[in-house]
């Protein structure tokens, strides 16, 4: 059952077998062994790819839970004996702020969880954590694919920010629609970066924007706005220092976007004893580092997280 399921999650043999550090032959008879025993096809093979058949679909759904119970219940063991153990592999987006705040928070748990090696990877869109082999990921903004388990741990202010040479050389917006007059620095497909949304005090408008740069990388778009190339709607809790040092200044401060929301996302609620425990940990840690600057949340989202110890 667990074989199967390996291979069905993976549609490949090639890296379940390396997932499992078996053979591929011996995975592909297994699996065939099994299908016989039962006198029902699972999975349809061809040389390009694997598909599950109607009956494998279905067997799919159900053994995964009872595989996934099966692993709890033996991490479970493992952990009374010994603490939470094993590699746990970590996505998060190459921000600025997450190098440094989770870099942070990785380090303090593997110092706490010394049976826990942690590999800590930085990629610019959310992967596949299944497929990548990936206990958990950091995601600024909720994850497009439903099947997601997500945990709000904060959220990011986002304002509107420029260099002095710039604001002297284009003038300082008074009012949210001189923005189309000026040059934006987007972070976006360029698609979605032709208007801005920004709140204040409970009054929101959506202004256009003018000529634009775009970019997929904050960290990218904060560098163009400090070479004055226009006005770009960051995060605040990455331009800090560049505010501090003169490099930016604040835009229209009254006015902010809406926030990023920051998440902690799994594939499945039912959670190894090193996943669980790295989630108590980062969630309580992150929520704490990031609130100061970015925005604040609500009481039953901080009880949330405070009762993660619990869980």
């Amino acid at each position: 059952m667990a074989l199967f399921v390996e291979v069905a999650k993976r549609k490949s043999f090639s890296q379940a077998a390396v997932a499992l550090d078996v053979p591929i032959s011996s995975l592909s008879r297994r699996i065939t062994q099994f299908e016989m025993s039962i006198g029902l096809r699972l999975l349809d093979r061809t040389t390009r790819k694997i598909v599950l058949t109607p009956h494998g679909e279905a067997y799919y759904e159900q053994a995964t839970r009872l595989v996934e119970e099966a692993h709890r219940t033996f991490d479970e063991l493992i952990a009374q004996a010994k603490g939470p153990s094993g590699l746990l592999k970590i996505a998060a987006p190459p921000d600025p702020w997450v190098m440094h705040h989770l870099s942070t928070v990785a380090a303090e748990y593997a110092l706490r969880y010394t049976q826990v090696r942690v590999q800590l990877d930085l990629w610019p869109q959310l992967v596949d954590l299944s497929q990548d082999g990936y206990d958990l990921a950091l995601a600024v903004g909720a994850p497009r694919e439903t099947s997601m388990i997500t945990r709000k741990v904060a959220e990011l202010e986002n304002g509107l920010y420029a260099s002095p040479d710039y604001l002297d050389r284009a003038g300082r917006p008074e009012a949210p629609a001189e923005l189309a007059r000026h040059q934006a620095v987007a972070v976006g497909p360029p698609a979605a970066s032709n208007a801005w949304s920004l709140e204040r005090e409970g009054e929101a408008v959506s202004v256009t924007i003018g000529s634009t740069v775009s970019s997929n990388s904050q960290g990218l778009a904060r560098r163009l706005a400090v070479s004055g190339h226009g006005i770009a709607l960051l995060q605040a809790i990455d331009v800090g220092q560049d505010v501090e040092a003169g490099r930016l200044e604040r835009v229209l401060p009254a006015w902010h976007g809406r926030p990023s929301p920051v998440y902690i996302v799994t594939t499945s609620r039912l959670l190894p004893a090193k996943t669980r425990s790295f989630i108590a940990f980062a969630s309580r840690q992150l929520a704490e580092q990031l609130m100061p600057r970015g925005v604040t949340l609500d009481e039953a989202e901080l009880a949330a997280l405070y009762d993660l110890q619990e869980a």
